[in-house]
């Protein structure tokens, strides 16, 4: 990727996330940045899902998603499921968990958790846009939420994140 195109795009300020499903007996968390609401009347919440990320099909199999919105004092959230250890089926064993309306997995260490029905997707490139209304929320602090730009990395997709140190990207070692 162009170093000017892919600091253009660390420019972006996003959210910092937990997405977390369940599907049968499994239940998955990943990192996720490229979440935004895109209506207020359903509430509607879009998340951006890699296809060949191990999550991709639960959401798909399950019909249902929970954005857990980590909080600034909670960066271990991040750090956890950015990192190879999270790399795994069932990686939420290590959180205290509730279980949301749709019966997915909310992190009780999030600032805020919305479960979400999925109500439509579209393929986007490599990735899957998953849209879905919002069937519940709990807020749980009032810590600031964590951001792109708290991170000293930024994702911008595929293999590639970008180093805010070197002010440049680099290439990702998916595990």
């Amino acid at each position: 990727m162009e170093p000017q195109l892919a600091e253009a795009l660390a420019a972006l300020t996003t959210g910092i996330y937990v997405l977390t499903a369940r599907c049968g007996n499994r239940q998955h968390g990943m990192s996720s940045s490229w979440a935004t609401q895109v209506s207020g009347n359903p509430i509607l919440l879009m998340i951006a899902v890699d296809r060949e990320h191990f999550t991709h099909q639960m959401i798909l199999e399950s019909g249902a998603f929970a954005l857990n919105v980590v909080g600034i004092q909670d960066k271990r959230l991040e750090d956890y499921f950015y990192s190879s250890a999270s790399r795994q089926p069932d990686n939420l064993e290590p959180f205290a968990l509730e279980t949301g309306a749709t019966g997915t997995p909310l992190l009780r260490d999030a600032l805020a958790s919305l479960d979400c029905r999925v109500v439509s997707s579209h393929a986007a490139g490599d990735h899957t846009l998953f849209i879905g209304e919002v069937v519940e929320a709990r807020m749980r602090a009032t810590d600031r939420p964590l951001t792109s730009h708290d991170l000293p990395y930024v994702y911008l997709g595929g293999k590639v994140l970008f180093d805010r140190a070197s002010r440049r990207p680099l290439e990702l070692v998916k595990s």
